[in-house]
């Protein structure tokens, strides 16, 4: 029983400080303002966006975002700011009025196929370039259904960014 006990114990030790517990704890942290989880992945409302250093109009602007439907990830909620980074890892602190949460993806590899299904044996429908900003649509184990100006298909989540890897949409 004892021995059962420190087994236990010892896995449990290594699961929290091995990171693995952090990183399975983290992805079920609601945020403090919303109760939303966080991380999370969002969208620029607007065609233009001051990210500031700190949670506040007082706080210095770092960088503009300039792209409606720039998909962007929270990661800290404070009162009616967010911690937002974009796909190349900049951000800093959005008013949340600038934010939407219509789900957007942008293209990282420079050019991927989109699929008629959720499959690399499926005819290929329509091609996107590296940084095409796309609406999300559903998602299943490796894909996701992408559209812009008409065009859709399924694309592999490991080529876009916007979505998690184990995220499931209908």
């Amino acid at each position: 029983m004892k021995r059962a006990f420190a087994v236990c114990l010892i896995a449990f030790l290594l699961f929290v400080f091995t990171g693995i517990g952090h990183f399975a704890l983290a992805q079920k942290k609601p945020g403090p303002v919303t109760n939303l989880p966080l991380p999370r992945f969002v969208s620029m409302k607007t065609a233009e966006g001051n990210v500031r250093r700190g949670p506040s109009l007082t706080h210095r602007v770092d960088w503009v975002f300039k792209h409606k439907n720039l998909p962007l990830q929270i990661n800290a909620e404070y009162g009616h700011w967010r911690r937002v980074q974009d796909a190349d890892g900049q951000g800093g602190w959005m008013h949340y009025s600038l934010l939407s949460g219509a789900r957007f993806v942008t293209v990282q590899d420079e050019k991927i196929r989109l699929y008629r299904t959720p499959n690399d044996q499926a005819a290929t429908k329509a091609y996107a370039e590296r940084g095409a900003l796309l609406r999300l649509g559903s998602c299943v184990e490796e894909y996701c259904e992408i559209s812009a100006q008409g065009a859709s298909g399924w694309a592999k989540k490991s080529m876009i960014w916007g979505v998690n890897a184990s995220e499931l949409r209908e």
